[in-house]
């Protein structure tokens, strides 16, 4: 038995009391919704710091992404490639995958990564990333984050989104709401403090 179980054996031996899970469904009547969920996502995205772009037809990923981060050099991709409302998106502006580095450390420098986002909540610009690769490191290391999106997997509110995240086979998943940023001290924003210092999120 590994220490985490031993861990959690010990708790519920040691619980007195158990309590059921609250209902939620009288706040989930309450929850926002929005008539147009692009508008508003790309609203609260410029709010929370980053910015959301809509994919227009005819358009390269590749070429929005690079006009975006002209000066990015050292690019990784987590999506070869996307498939979205019939559409095949090839990621072949990225240099690398995460995972063909040794140790998590190696990804130290890494100017841009390119994520897939599998739900985005439009009630605060939080998007689900669902751990697809090794080294998940890749996702607070990097200076930048594009995250690739589908616009049939936008939710108005947080109680939607809970029911669609799923943390896959490696057992891991994160919500990104724009880039890394703290006022703790002093009460100074600073920007990429945890994480990435700049955000963009590309809806396919």
């Amino acid at each position: 038995m590994s220490s985490r179980e031993d861990i959690l054996q010990s708790i519920r031996r040691n619980t007195g009391i158990r309590y059921e899970k609250p209902d939620y469904a009288p706040l989930e009547k309450e929850a926002m919704t929005y008539s147009d969920k692009l508008a508003q996502f790309q609203d609260i995205m410029k709010l929370m710091g980053g910015r959301a772009v809509i994919l227009q037809d005819g358009e390269d990923v590749n070429e929005v992404i690079r006009k975006q981060y002209p000066e990015a050099k050292r690019i990784a991709t987590c999506v070869d490639e996307m498939q979205c409302g019939g559409k095949s998106y090839k990621i072949t502006c990225a240099t690398f995958h995460p995972d063909d580095v040794e140790k998590s450390g190696d990804l130290n420098g890494t100017d841009l990564a390119i994520l897939q986002g599998r739900v985005g909540v439009c009630e605060n610009g939080a998007v689900w990333i669902q751990q697809d690769v090794e080294q998940r490191a890749i996702y607070f290391i990097s200076e930048e984050l594009v995250i690739l999106l589908d616009r049939k997997n936008l939710v108005n509110n947080m109680h939607e989104a809970y029911k669609k995240i799923d943390t896959g086979e490696y057992g891991y998943g994160v919500f990104i709401s724009g880039p890394s940023k703290t006022a703790d001290i002093e009460q100074a924003l600073v920007m990429g403090a945890h994480g990435a210092c700049d955000v963009t999120v590309i809806v396919l």
